[in-house]
């Protein structure tokens, strides 16, 4: 799959899907040629032009004024040294000089893919997958490497990135700014597409021309965040859901992201992704090595589903891992919704009564259980009991829940300390703080310095008594604030620059030791919903809360834009009361739960509130979601319809072997003249006839081309319908 022509000096990475290619260009400068659709042959077309540009310097200690590092689409650019766009790197030397000038050295082709140390990835099974590529490249005045890693696989239409930097000197090095990944486009139109969003609006799809000069997309929060996904997407005018090429950068990482565009003046375009510069120092001893976070390029001839699709198979079978990467995920009912913080053990065992006649399969504990907690002021940091809660404790909890034929699952917020703790009247500067300076709080919580061994060793310990003492099956992890004052008591001045990455890692190590010690318990990250709903987090937990808006309606755009760049069994839905707590719009039984089965399914309401009537509903649609559970979560999901400017969202579900198909369709307002619209299936096989529920049998070319129309499902705003077909016979 990797292929290197010594007589041209141009790599060639390609399998069936996508090819990219590489050259060295005078002077070692590792140039961009190509990525897109696969070709059998590169004859050299791509070689770059020649032109004397004015104001655009040469090469040192070179006559050509016709080559410039200005103009020439590089793979991983220097700074001050003669490109004046954004540049991949900057590193402070002692002397203060910022200048970095990476020529290319050697390389070499290793089988499989090289996993990253301590940090999140994506991974191979078997080594005959997939090929990695790594160029070093040197800059000899700081005497350091630069290792670039492309891994291509056997049959997806992607490329893994990562950059490895390594102190050959004798003195410090300071990193400044270090992406993951570089490439240059030559001139052509870009759109690019974004999910920008906020608390309760995550990941919003945006969609906007790419104009001369700098476009940036970051978090500085310490986190993915909820206001700007690590996820962009090029794409051309005329792309759509199923046709066009789009370009796809995804970062495996959960803190500071940046992803910045320039196009230039000349109309090229660069791309970069990687860790923030913001605030970031890394100081790189001699012999000392700095691994980047991983970013995962991916291409489509076939639109954004395309994209998508691939995207979907990756993160869901070579990201996620473990017991759960594939198993059929539990349908829950969360009591936050339904008590918040006023439970006892009457109430719980209300809940569980009512819960497990519908055929709901876990229960799950949410904030409250610990310390002294009965409000959102105290406890955070003190992971053990609330002594006057729960009669008989966690264990009396549990043994009641798996008595039902039910499963348990616990709340904890391991990152996060309330002044009002045990933990903190102990060890307050494990808190986040900067000396002679007030700390911030959100949320009257402060943000437990996790760049420090010892505070992740005491939260893990803490949370070990629990979970080697109750039998717990999942634990949904929260975190509901950002970081301020970041600044560590244990680093010294010259590597504060280091905190926010180093908390990250720290998140990681936690992560990591928590499933390696409880492989048989179901993880789900939250971050006051979809703070943290990324790639680096899958990794660890196969699924995340999307969202604490629960509105049926807002969920449609933010399953919607999730959906761009993560699988459905990655994303958590619950059916919740209505009107709904977050927006006060009221949607029926029907809709929620449609909405909510369009991902991993459950409830957070009081269910002992519900009338008969509305108990019968829950009970159907927990059987139906248990009956089409396995395509729900694990089949290729297609959007049909986006309405972001319409009135109508539709998507649908298809099995791999295309045997069988589910079509979700909404409409938002009801109309007084309405519209009828045509919704046409996607994905089928068109050689088969299909049959739906009530007999009927339609042919998957006929699904897919004739389509039928949307007539009005009722007079009423915000309805739905579900449709199911099944492989009948071929035609």
């Amino acid at each position: 799959m990797i292929t290197f022509d010594e007589s041209t000096q141009v790599f060639h990475l390609h399998n069936q899907q996508i090819s990219y290619l590489m050259s060295v260009e005078e002077g070692n400068l590792l140039a961009h040629l190509y990525f897109g659709k696969a070709v059998s042959h590169y004859a050299g077309e791509r070689a770059y032009p020649r032109r004397d540009r004015g104001f655009s310097g040469n090469l040192p200690d070179s006559s050509e004024r016709d080559y410039s590092k200005d103009t020439l689409l590089q793979e991983w650019s220097g700074n001050n040294t003669g490109d004046y766009r954004v540049p991949a790197v900057i590193i402070r030397d002692e002397n203060g000089a910022r200048q970095t000038d990476f020529r290319y050295q050697s390389y070499r082709i290793v089988a499989g893919k090289p996993d990253l140390e301590n940090l999140p990835h994506s991974y191979v099974v078997d080594d005959s997958e997939a090929q990695t590529l790594i160029i070093t490249l040197t800059d000899t005045a700081l005497n350091c490497d630069l290792a670039l890693s492309y891994t291509i696989f056997d049959n997806w239409a992607v490329i893994a990135r990562d950059a490895k930097l390594i102190n050959r000197g004798s003195h410090v090095l300071h990193i400044e700014k270090i992406a993951s990944m570089q490439i240059d486009f030559p001139k052509q139109d870009f759109q690019v597409i974004s999910l920008p969003g906020a608390h309760a609006r995550e990941r919003q799809v945006e969609r906007q021309e790419v104009g001369h000069g700098v476009t940036q997309f970051e978090s500085r929060r310490g986190t993915s965040s909820h206001h700007m996904n690590p996820f962009i997407a090029l794409v051309h005018p005329d792309t759509t859901e199923f046709a066009g090429e789009a370009f796809g950068v995804q970062l495996v990482y959960s803190g500071n992201h940046q992803e910045t565009l320039e196009r230039d003046y000349i109309d090229q375009t660069r791309v970069l992704a990687g860790i923030n510069e913001y605030d970031f120092d890394w100081k790189l001893s001699p012999k000392d090595v700095f691994q980047t976070p991983e970013a995962l390029l991916v291409y489509s001839d076939q639109g954004l589903n395309g994209m998508s699709n691939t995207y979907h198979h990756l993160l869901r079978e070579r990201v996620a891992r473990g017991k759960y990467q594939y198993a059929k995920r539990p349908i829950v009912i969360n009591n936050w919704e339904a008590t918040f913080f006023d439970f006892d053990s009457s109430k719980i065992q209300e809940i569980l009564n009512n819960a497990a006649p519908l055929g709901i399969e876990m229960f799950v504990l949410d904030d409250g259980w610990f310390g002294h907690r009965d409000d959102d002021n105290s406890s955070l940091g003190d992971w053990f009991e609330h002594a006057h809660k729960l009669q008989g404790g966690l264990k009396e909890v549990s043994r009641q829940i798996h008595d039902k034929n039910m499963r348990f699952g616990l709340w904890f917020e391991p990152e996060m300390i309330s002044t009002d703790s045990d933990l903190y009247r102990a060890h307050p500067d494990y808190a986040l703080q900067v000396p002679g300076r007030g700390k911030t709080l959100s949320r009257n919580q402060l943000v437990l310095d996790f760049s420090r061994k010892e505070v992740v060793d005491n939260i893990f310990h803490q949370m070990v008594k629990i979970l080697d003492n109750v039998k717990v099956d999942y634990i949904k992890w929260d975190m509901n604030r950002h970081l301020t004052e970041v600044y560590s008591a244990a680093l010294p001045a010259d590597q504060q620059g280091e905190v926010s990455h180093r908390y990250t890692l720290g998140v990681y190590d936690l992560a990591e030791r928590l499933i390696e010690r409880y492989p048989d318990i179901l993880f789900e990250g939250c971050s006051g919903g979809g703070g943290r709903f990324d790639a680096g987090m899958l990794y660890y937990f196969p699924q995340s809360w999307a969202s604490d808006n629960t509105d049926a309606v807002a969920r449609l755009k933010i399953q919607t834009g999730t959906s761009l760049a993560y699988p459905m069994s990655s994303m958590t839905a619950h059916v919740s009361v209505s009107p709904n707590q977050q927006t006060g719009r009221a949607t029926s039984f029907e809709m929620r739960g449609d909405v909510a089965m369009s991902g991993v399914f459950g409830y957070e309401l009081d269910l002992a509130k519900l009338t008969d009537a509305e108990k019968e509903i829950v009970k159907k649609q927990v059987a139906f979601y248990k009956e089409h559970r396995q395509l729900i979560q694990y089949g290729d999901f297609i959007r049909i319809k986006s309405a972001f400017k319409g009135n109508d969202f539709a998507w649908e579900f298809v099995s791999k072997d295309k045997s069988e198909a589910l079509l979700f369709r909404f409409k938002l307002m009801s109309l007084a003249q309405p519209e009828f619209t045509l919704t046409k299936m996607a994905g089928l096989d068109p050689k088969i006839v299909y049959e739906d529920e009530k007999g009927h049998s339609y042919g998957g070319d006929e699904l897919m081309s004739i389509g039928f129309y949307d007539v009005p499902l009722e007079a009423a705003d915000w309805t739905s319908k579900v449709d199911y077909f099944a492989a009948k016979e071929r035609a």
